[in-house]
């Protein structure tokens, strides 16, 4: 199981980071006392549970309890297990500011019943031994959300691509386009199957079908075009953060064509390196 501890200043991303974590595999804890650490981690190690990735988000929210996160993390070394500890930081005055716009206050100054300022200060005396020691330091400073997400997933993934998960729907016009589609193909410019009789009643799920709509110079065309134009698309999309993609391809009913063209895009998707799923929505509604 691989661990990693996640600390840094409230306000420095640590939510966003936990975000983008969550994308890439990771089972996400947060706000983990660290007295629980040692005990939760070999829990996670046991026999039966499925956690290979686990991310453990612990901070000054725990109040004085959060002094022991060194100890546990002495205990841990001594225990033989490898983990890795990714620090969060921004400066001062961006800290200020982040809380002054979303106008939450600071968990010390809740507490303490300081002002910001000297809850930052607070809070990094406190965290100045663990990013010293952290394995990776992101200053969020100067980073966007998508340009930290980015940062974040390039760390611990060695395809950055695994990080957006794409997912292709098929539908039928006449049932209406999916709510949530980033990008809708309208594939009911081919030639319609429906209208053979030996293929009317069979879907694209069919090889009967698929070479039939394939079939045609148009549809190699379209598909050729469709093809490109993903490819050249979803790495921007991955550039810009987004870690969930949807993209529908539709027909008059969802049967036929729209099946056949999603499989195949389903496919390419697949094989360029994406996490990709596939979803036929109205493969079996009667038309």
């Amino acid at each position: 199981m691989g661990l990693l501890i996640v600390s840094g200043l409230s306000g420095a991303g640590k939510s966003l980071a936990v975000h983008a974590l969550e994308d890439i595999g990771y089972f996400c804890i947060d706000n983990l006392p660290p007295a629980l650490l040692c005990r939760f981690v070999e829990f996670s190690m046991q026999s039966g549970n499925e956690i290979e990735k686990l991310a453990v988000v612990m901070d000054v929210r725990g109040g004085e309890e959060y002094g022991g996160l060194a100890e546990a993390m002495s205990q841990l070394h001594k225990s033989g297990v490898p983990f890795q500890c990714l620090f969060l930081d921004a400066q001062n005055e961006v800290l200020e500011r982040r809380y002054k716009e979303t106008r939450r206050t600071h968990p010390l100054s809740i507490k303490n019943r300081v002002s910001i300022e000297e809850a930052i200060r607070r809070e990094r005396q406190m965290l100045r031994p663990i990013a010293e020691s952290a394995d990776f330091v992101i200053d969020t400073s100067v980073l966007s959300t998508a340009q930290l997400r980015d940062r974040v997933v390039s760390l611990f993934t060695e395809d950055i691509r695994q990080g957006m998960a794409v997912t292709v729907i098929s539908f039928g016009f006449k049932f209406g386009i999916p709510k949530d589609s980033d990008l809708v193909f309208d594939v009911r410019c081919l030639p319609n199957p429906f209208y053979i009789p030996e293929l009317k009643h069979k879907t694209g799920l069919d090889q009967e079908v698929r070479d039939y709509v394939l079939g045609f110079e148009e549809s190699q065309g379209l598909l050729a075009r469709l093809r490109d134009l993903l490819e050249y698309s979803l790495p921007l999309y991955v550039k810009e953060g987004k870690s969930q993609l949807s993209i529908a391809v539709g027909c008059t009913g969802g049967k036929h064509r729209s099946v056949t063209f999603a499989r195949e895009l389903y496919a390419s998707v697949s094989a360029a390196g994406y996490r990709a799923s596939i979803l036929h929505r109205d493969v079996e509604r009667n038309v």
